[in-house]
C-alpha cells in the first residue's frame, strides 16, 4: 500500500526542517494520490526538479516513491524549472509542488 501523497509531503516537509533548510509547499495536490515535484532552489539563479520515477523503478527495488530528476543536468536556470513545472501543472492539475531553498542542493529523496 503506498503512502498517501499529503503524509509523504508533511513528513518531506518535516525533515527538511529537521536539517535546517527551508522548504514550502507551493501547490497542494490530490490529498490521496496527487503526484509530487520538488524544486531544490539553490538561490544563485540554478534550480533542479524532481519528480516520480517511473514505476518500473519502484516496482523492481520494492520501494514506495522514487524520484528522478526532470532534465538532463544536474542543475539548470530556475526559470526552465518553472517552465516545466507549467507544463507538468497544464498536464496534472492535482500535483504537488514543494520548493526547496538551499544553497548546497541537498535533495533529501531516494533517487532512483
Amino acid at each position: 500500500m503506498r503512502l498517501r501523497a499529503d503524509i509523504f509531503v508533511s513528513a518531506y516537509l518535516r525533515r527538511c526542517a529537521v536539517e535546517h533548510v527551508s522548504a514550502v509547499l507551493r501547490r497542494r495536490g490530490a490529498a490521496e494520490a496527487g503526484a509530487i515535484f520538488v524544486k531544490i532552489d539553490r538561490l544563485d539563479g540554478m534550480a533542479a526538479l524532481y519528480g516520480p520515477a517511473p514505476q518500473t523503478e519502484t516496482a523492481a527495488r520494492g520501494v514506495d516513491r522514487l524520484w528522478t530528476r526532470m532534465h538532463k543536468d544536474d542543475w539548470i536556470a530556475a526559470p526552465d524549472v518553472e517552465e516545466r513545472l507549467a507544463k507538468e501543472i497544464r498536464f496534472d492539475p492535482d500535483l504537488w509542488i514543494i520548493e526547496v531553498d538551499d544553497r548546497q542542493g541537498r535533495v533529501f529523496l531516494d533517487l532512483a
